[in-house]
C-alpha cells in the first residue's frame, strides 16, 4: 500500500496579511437525486459579525482546491474551519461598501472565531484595502449557485490499495461521501485537507461515489477512472435539500448521459469570482436556472 502524500504542513505555507494603514474529466453518468420543498426557496444561515484582514489567495489553500485566477475566497480559524469541514462552502460578508459572496479555502491557523481573512480581490469589493483590517457581518449560504457541475480529482500516490478523491462545485460543503462496494456503500474518511480517503482502496475502477451535502441533498457520480492528478467531470444536476416534512416535496432522478462528460488535466474554466447570482447550473442535456439564496425569516 502506498502511503498517503500530503501536503505541506500548514505552517510552511507563510501567510502575510497586509494592513496597509499600519505601514504603508473523464466521461461518466451522474445520478442526483432531486428533493424539492414546496417553498422552494433556499435560506442563509443567522448573521455572525466579525472583522475581515486580506492576503495573497490563489484559491488553493488548505481545501486543495485549483487555483483561478481571479479569487473569491476566505480562510477561517481552526474553529470555523472546523478541520476541513467548512471547505467548498460559501459566505456572504457585507462590508462598508457592500456585499461579497466568497467560497472557503483556506484555513487561518491565527484567526480567532468571527476573523475573516479574504482574498485580497474580494476584500478590496467590500472595503478599503489601505485600512487593512475592516469591521464586517457574514453568513453562511445555502444552496448557492456554483460554476459548473460537481467535479472528482483523484490524489496523486492513489492506487487500487489506496484511494484519495476530492470533490468541488459542491455548493455546501460535503457531510459524507461514500464509494460503492461489494453490493452496498463504504463511508471515506474525511482529511483536513478536505480529501476523502479509503484507506485500503477500492479496486481499479471505475467508481460510484455518493456525496450528501450538509443541506442533505445526495448526488451520485458514475465512471469515476483511476486517474490520477486530473480533473473529471461526470455531468451532475443540483439538488434541492431535504424537506423537513415528507408531504412538502417530490422526489426525481435524473440520470445524465455519458456522452455529456469530458476529460479534462486542468480545472475549470468558470471560478469563484463569476457572480454567483447570474450563473446558471450547468447539467448533462439540460441548464436548470439558478436562484439567488434567499434568507431565513
Amino acid at each position: 500500500m502506498l502511503d498517503n502524500p500530503e501536503p505541506s504542513p500548514w505552517w510552511l505555507r507563510r501567510r502575510t496579511w497586509v494592513v496597509a494603514a499600519a505601514g504603508a474529466v473523464v466521461a461518466g453518468t451522474a445520478t442526483v437525486a432531486l428533493v424539492a420543498q414546496a417553498s422552494g426557496a433556499a435560506c442563509a444561515a443567522a448573521v455572525s459579525s466579525g472583522q475581515a484582514t486580506y492576503y495573497a489567495a490563489d484559491g488553493g489553500g488548505n481545501c486543495s482546491f485549483d487555483q483561478v485566477a481571479n479569487p473569491m475566497v476566505v480562510a477561517l480559524g481552526n474553529a470555523e474551519y472546523a478541520a476541513g469541514a467548512a471547505c467548498g462552502g460559501y459566505l456572504d460578508v457585507k462590508g462598508p461598501k457592500g456585499t461579497v459572496r466568497v467560497k472557503v479555502t483556506d484555513r487561518c491557523p491565527e484567526c480567532t472565531p468571527g476573523h475573516l481573512d479574504l482574498s485580497r480581490q474580494a476584500f478590496a469589493k467590500i472595503g478599503d484595502p489601505v485600512a487593512g483590517v475592516i469591521k464586517v457581518t457574514y453568513s453562511k449560504v445555502v444552496n448557492p449557485p456554483v460554476p459548473g457541475p460537481m467535479t472528482v480529482r483523484v490524489k496523486e500516490g492513489s492506487s487500487r490499495y489506496w484511494l484519495a478523491l476530492r470533490l468541488d462545485n459542491t455548493g455546501n460543503p460535503l457531510s459524507s461521501v461514500e464509494i460503492q462496494s461489494g453490493g452496498g456503500w463504504k463511508a471515506l474518511s474525511h482529511t483536513d485537507y478536505n480529501y476523502w480517503i479509503a484507506q485500503n482502496g477500492a479496486g481499479t475502477g471505475p467508481f460510484t461515489i455518493r456525496a450528501t451535502d450538509t443541506a442533505g441533498r445526495r448526488t451520485t457520480l458514475s465512471g469515476v477512472t483511476l486517474a490520477v492528478g486530473t480533473v473529471q467531470r461526470p455531468g451532475a444536476t443540483a439538488a434541492s435539500a431535504a424537506p423537513k416534512t415528507p408531504a412538502a416535496s417530490r422526489s426525481v432522478t435524473v440520470t445524465a448521459s455519458a456522452a455529456e462528460s469530458a476529460v479534462a488535466s486542468d480545472p475549470p474554466a468558470a471560478d469563484a469570482s463569476d457572480p454567483p447570482g447570474a450563473e446558471t447550473m450547468a447539467t448533462a442535456g439540460a441548464t436548470t436556472g439558478a436562484q439567488p439564496a434567499k434568507r431565513c425569516g
